[in-house]
């Protein structure tokens, strides 16, 4: 195995380091929480009475004797959801699964699951990101019955895989494993969607027509087809070794995608404490794994939204990530990939082209990712370098193509598209926020031009279609941030910035709120901290204040005399509706951490 990069290696010295007792103490909860017999053995008549109450004759009979792994399903089952749909269909599958491996199953508990997509730019928004820590006590509300022998946890969309993996961490002697539903089959291209927007967004085209795209975008079944959120969970969680290889991006309802459900709950007996190879979540869930993670979403462009996920993850495991690791890292993991945003492709092609299994292959051999983990398909991260197929009805695993098949999309390490991943911290006078360089032209990552300051994206949408901007910005949005109004995603600004640029103007985003994991084109310094209701600078701007953002040289800085910058009074921050169930989310606004802290309330444990 080639030499690990020095800068990988320091990155995680550096989390171990700083994270020696938060780690210390989570590893001595795992220690005392290892099992000595199966978790019902250990608990009242009476209690084990209500857990086998509603189960059929034999499930009962096993239920009440003292052996044999019980196994429990956490599912975010909706079929709103177009990726959660298919959900319904797992329990009975993994329940027969169990069964054949003298094992049993219950669905233990089911997490909310909203989805961004019906969201963006609606009121419900705002409670996007509290979904993820209210998914992460949920789970531990449905694990904390303590009658579990390990979990496998359905999700795959934005805040519900993190929010899964945040509340399976609470568990750390417990094994855990995640299977997703799979990406929807290609519909339109990325492009032809994003174009049909821009002309909705200038009034050339209409709401039927702007429908219609749309409904051809998002059809059927599964994941949406760009690399956003969504699919950067699964990119993330398969290279922790959370999920069975291969398990991303198979399709719905299709012989590979149930022998890979089939063989997740094989695996999870055989790792559970009355298996032969016992494999705790919390032994497999380390700095390693943590910086693997951040390496795959840079090397393929992941979402932003990660930068703040990630962080809260790792602090639920007791190590503590900044974007100072993430900012490190980006400059010596290389692009390898090239996925809507950051190109034409979707994630079908992603796959189609070596995928994960390709991903993984070339990170260990030009030491960018650790191989010295454990995984839930057992020790070391080469297990992830492969391909499933179906061959004759039986799961097989083929080592991973060693050429790319499409190096439009997927190109290997050693002639990758960019040599830094291109998501890059900036810092300077209005504070510290994140940039996704890689989906953002290089002439178009520079700009120094006056601010149009707004306190919503409805007030600066209501601006462009008065034709207000005809000249070089920077549009800035602020009090977005998770204090203010639990931080929503603003995608709903991508198509009209885009409009401005395309028209020749240079402009940019600045803002405390997040984007979409699925927005690109101009450039936005996004997550800015401290935000606007917390005093930060961004709270003084006022139009007409020059702005210089450098996303290559990593700055974001106020051009304006700083005597009479910090004289300003700050702005007011607008009052919060207390309509959708927002008034029921206020007690989390006014407790939940900084976006570079994993904008968390439960995640906050070190």
């Amino acid at each position: 195995m080639p030499q690990l990069h020095p800068t990988i290696a320091a990155v995680t010295a550096a989390i171990e380091a700083r994270s020696l007792e938060s780690r210390a103490a989570y590893d001595a909860e795992l220690a005392a929480s290892i099992p000595k017999a199966t978790a019902r053995s250990c608990v009242a008549c009476g209690n084990l009475a209500h857990v086998a109450a509603a189960m059929p004759g034999e499930d009962k009979r096993r239920l009440a004797a003292p052996t044999g792994a019980n196994l429990a399903i956490v599912t975010a089952y909706n079929d709103m959801l177009s990726a959660h749909e298919p959900f319904a269909e797992y329990p009975p599958l993994i329940k027969a699964a169990a069964r054949a491996s003298g094992a049993m199953a219950q669905v233990a508990g089911g997490v909310p699951a909203m989805c961004d997509g019906v969201t963006q730019g609606q009121p419900g928004m705002e409670l996007s990101l509290f979904s993820r820590d209210v998914i992460a006590m949920s789970t531990a509300v449905a694990l904390t019955h303590n009658v579990f022998d390990g979990a496998i946890c359905l999700g795959t969309c934005d805040k519900i895989v993190p929010g899964l993996l945040m509340g399976a961490l609470g568990f750390p002697h417990l094994p855990v494993m995640f299977s997703p539903a799979g990406p929807m089959a290609t519909g339109i291209s990325n492009s032809e969607k994003a174009r049909v927007r821009q002309l909705h967004a200038e009034g050339k085209l209409g709401a039927e027509a702007l429908l219609d795209s749309e409904m051809k975008a998002y059809h059927s079944p599964g994941t949406c087809t760009f690399y956003g959120t969504a699919n950067s969970n699964q990119v993330l969680v398969e290279v922790m070794g959370l999920h069975m290889p291969g398990t991303a991006f198979a399709h719905p309802r299709t012989g590979l995608r149930e022998a890979l459900l089939t063989a997740a709950v094989e695996r999870l007996v055989a790792i559970s404490a009355e298996g032969d190879a016992y494999t705790p979540i919390g032994r497999i869930v380390g700095a390693k794994t943590i910086v693997n993670a951040l390496v795959a979403l840079l090397a393929t462009g992941g979402s932003t939204n990660h930068t703040i996920h990630w962080i809260a993850v790792a602090r639920a495991a007791g190590l503590i990530v900044t974007w100072d690791d993430f900012d490190a890292l980006s400059k010596v993991v290389p692009l390898l990939a090239r996925v809507y945003p950051n190109g034409a492709a979707d994630v079908n092609a992603f796959e189609a082209a070596g995928g994960i299994g390709f991903l993984v292959k070339e990170c260990l051999a030009h030491g960018l990712m650790h191989e010295d983990v454990d995984t839930v398909a057992g020790p070391g991260l080469s297990r992830y370098a492969v391909t499933p197929a179906l061959v004759d009805g039986r799961l097989v695993y083929r080592p991973a193509p060693e050429t790319s098949r499409d190096e439009s999309v997927l190109r290997p390490a050693a002639a990758p598209f960019e040599a830094e991943s291109g998501l890059k911290i900036l810092v300077g006078t209005l504070g510290r926020s994140v940039i996704k360089t890689s989906a953002v032209k290089p002439e178009q990552r520079r700009i120094t031009a006056p601010a149009r300051v707004f306190d919503g994206q409805d007030a600066f949408l209501a601006a462009f279609k008065r034709g207000e901007f005809t000249s070089d910005m920077v549009a800035v949005i602020r009090f977005q941030g998770p204090k203010a109004n639990g931080m929503p995603e603003l995608h709903k600004l991508t198509p009209s910035l885009a409009v401005l640029q395309d028209r020749g103007l240079k402009v940019a985003l600045v803002t405390d709120g997040r984007m979409s994991g699925a927005s690109g084109k101009v450039a936005a310094a996004i997550h800015l901290t401290p935000e606007a209701v917390d005093g930060g600078p961004i709270a003084r701007l006022r139009d007409g204040d020059v702005i210089a953002l450098d996303g290559d040289a990593g700055r974001l800085d106020i051009v304006v005399d700083a005597a009479e910058f910090a004289a300003r009074t700050p702005a007011p921050a607008p009052a919060v509706s207390r309509s959708l169930g927002r008034g029921l989310f206020a007690a989390l606004r006014a407790q939940v951490g900084p976006a570079d802290e994993g904008a968390s309330l439960v995640g906050a444990l070190v």
